[in-house]
């Protein structure tokens, strides 16, 4: 018993650790950027460099994304509450939807602005313009290494990682245009790699919205069939039915059922140690924590034997200890 318990003191102690690193990185993250923002914004508006100005507007939108995560993870740790039964675990997705929808809109504006370049060209300056990318290059490698640790387990981190993952490509992409003005006085150089960044970030920001949206939309993951867990629990012997099966997410990690079963048992014991199988079984194949099943037997299931003394009837009994009364007195 009491290593039961500090082996669960010691998962909690581990969780709080994870999610103190967790922010701590994010915090870091977050600053790298404010840093780098400043110098390229500067450096994009006097070298008149399209891409710079472009990823430093990107940039901008990591840190307000950054941001709105660091507040999303602090209000999901924060534990459930009369209201909020569940608790505020959604917040993680909804900061991640943002995020992606952040992605989608940085995409649009860089693709616009392009196409004006284009149409009206300007000198740009190859060498500030190659500095600061390759600048940057250095930053976003490192807030890669600082996030991609924790991003398995949590759509909200994998969020952000994304966005410093499109900062990371799009330094490189501007490394190549600076080249390319620099040595050839390529101009277009500049105005193609915008494009080429805008197209990258809109691409990897569609399937942290498409994930994010199934979640608030209740849908089943990926990975679990709803079909092969309702022919799982019939096969069970004493199943008869499974009727309003649920499945649905909470959050990346948290998946719940619940489901209505018919079953076949003679006592309210071997109902229960169906129950028990039943949630092991679906536990250990489906990896799902959350599970609420509720039983109804075909027929009332009878309680154990008892003896025939504690069958009579009460109000039998005390009439015949009254009779047996009279009969003594007289």
């Amino acid at each position: 018993m009491v290593s039961l318990q500090w082996c669960g003191c010691a998962d909690d102690s581990v969780k709080v650790v994870n999610n103190y690193q967790k922010a701590k990185n994010l915090w870091i993250t977050v600053g790298l950027l404010a840093v780098f923002f400043v110098a390229e914004w500067s450096v994009g508006l006097w070298s008149q460099s399209l891409s710079l100005q472009a990823d430093a507007g990107h940039i901008l939108s990591d840190i307000t994304a950054l941001a709105i995560s660091l507040v999303a993870s602090f209000l999901a740790q924060q534990p459930a509450n009369k209201k909020a039964t569940f608790g505020n675990q959604r917040l993680e997705v909804l900061a991640a939807l943002l995020n992606g929808l952040g992605l989608l809109a940085i995409a649009t504006f860089i693709i616009l602005e392009a196409i004006q370049r284009w149409q009206h060209p300007a000198a740009i300056l190859g060498i500030p313009m190659l500095a600061i990318a390759v600048l940057g290059l250095i930053v976003n490698l490192l807030n890669i290494t600082l996030l991609h640790p924790h991003t398995h387990d949590n759509l909200n981190l994998r969020g952000a990682l994304l966005h410093v993952i499109a900062d990371t490509v799009s330094s490189v992409g501007v490394i190549i245009a600076a080249l390319a003005v620099h040595l050839w006085d390529w101009w277009w150089a500049d105005v193609a790699i915008s494009l080429l960044v805008a197209t990258f970030t809109g691409l990897s920001a569609l399937p942290l919205v498409q994930e994010s949206l199934k979640i608030f939309l209740e849908y089943a993951p990926e990975s679990i069939d709803p079909v092969e867990v309702e022919i799982s629990l019939k096969s069970f012997p004493g199943v008869v039915q499974v009727e309003k099966l649920h499945i649905w997410t909470i959050s990346l990690d948290k998946v719940m059922l619940c489901a209505n079963l018919t079953v076949e048992c003679a006592t309210i014991q071997e109902r229960d140690r169906l129950l028990n199988k039943l949630e092991t079984h679906i536990r250990k194949t489906f990896n799902i924590a959350e599970i609420t099943l509720q039983l109804t037997s075909c027929k009332k299931p009878s309680a154990l034997p008892i003896h025939p003394l504690f069958n009579q009837d009460l109000i039998f009994m005390l009439s015949a200890s009254q009779t047996n009364s009279n009969l003594e007195h007289r």
